[in-house]
């Protein structure tokens, strides 16, 4: 049976395309990119509305070469995001652009726990330290500058101080985890632009892969001072004390951590928001690092 002459070609197109838009504004958090979002898709729709009157030519002419110059514009703001859309496309990892993380990267207590030790003692001792903590994003070793060194082992936080130990070869890379699990060590990081001068190679690279993937952290441990910061959706909050990481990673991680971690959330929809709130005040604090008392 033709499904075109059972359903209504016109209410499919209507579902299709509010489906497509729920998918994009959810996917969206920062304020600004809202609105333009907002913006373009009412020109487009705009468009379509003055292409339905054909004795409008000068004005669908006019409206078609907003939009067309609005897409490029947005085409070159968005061009990670773009490309992060294509790639996600042609691997098939639709999961992640659902939003729906596979199950080896739903963290549990166990990784607030075992991540916040070992900050709290690589920061007393001073020892340089790059965490990534995959939350959904499903970071792939072509993510990376280098993808580092398959660990495939289970998070501990001894497992962490012998990984950025300063007599190993693994330690001025970062450290992949998901889940419950180091994936990898050693893994290089492209680099955030923003604050070049105010940041040293290990912000920078927690603020680079931050801002190129929504869905994962990264903590660090300054060497020179011992300072902890975190950094999410290409903000970083630092200095912040071992108790306030704990505190962070409990809101951030809140979605996947169950009946823990959801204390204040009475649903999976409230879970999320409380980790999205946790995000927007991530904010750049001030370029002098202190050390931590």
């Amino acid at each position: 049976m033709n499904l075109w002459g059972v359903v209504d070609p016109r209410l499919l197109d209507v579902l299709f395309a509010s489906a497509l838009g729920v998918l994009l504004f959810s996917r969206v958090n920062e304020r600004r990119t809202l609105w333009l979002l907002r913006g373009y898709l009412f020109l487009v729709a705009l468009a379509w509305f003055v292409q339905r009157f054909e004795n409008l030519p000068l004005t669908s002419k006019l409206v078609d070469a907003l939009v067309l110059a609005c897409s490029l514009s947005l085409a070159i703001l968005w061009q990670g995001e773009l490309r992060r859309l294509m790639e996600l496309l042609g691997t098939g990892r639709l999961a992640v652009l659902l939003g729906n993380p596979q199950n080896e990267l739903r963290a549990t207590a166990s990784t607030v726990a075992q991540l916040t030790e070992a900050a709290g003692r690589l920061s007393q001792s001073r020892r340089g330290a790059l965490v990534v903590v995959d939350m959904g994003s499903d970071l792939r070793p072509e993510d990376f500058l280098n993808p580092g060194v398959l660990i495939d082992a289970q998070l501990s936080s001894e497992l962490l101080l012998n990984l950025f130990a300063s007599d190993t070869p693994l330690h001025d890379g970062a450290v992949l985890v998901k889940g419950n699990r180091i994936v990898s060590a050693g893994v290089i990081l492209p680099l955030s632009r923003q604050g070049i001068s105010r940041y040293g190679t290990r912000h920078l690279a927690a603020l680079g892969i931050t801002e190129r993937f929504d869905r994962c952290i990264c903590v660090v441990v300054s060497e020179e001072t011992g300072t902890l910061s975190l950094a999410s959706q290409g903000r970083l909050e630092r200095p912040i004390t071992s108790s306030r990481l704990q505190d962070l990673l409990k809101e951030l991680l809140g979605s996947s951590l169950g009946a823990a971690a959801t204390k204040g959330a009475s649903s999976p929809v409230k879970a999320s928001a409380v980790a999205t709130q946790a995000s927007s005040r991530l904010s750049v604090s001030s370029s002098i690092e202190e050390p931590l008392p």
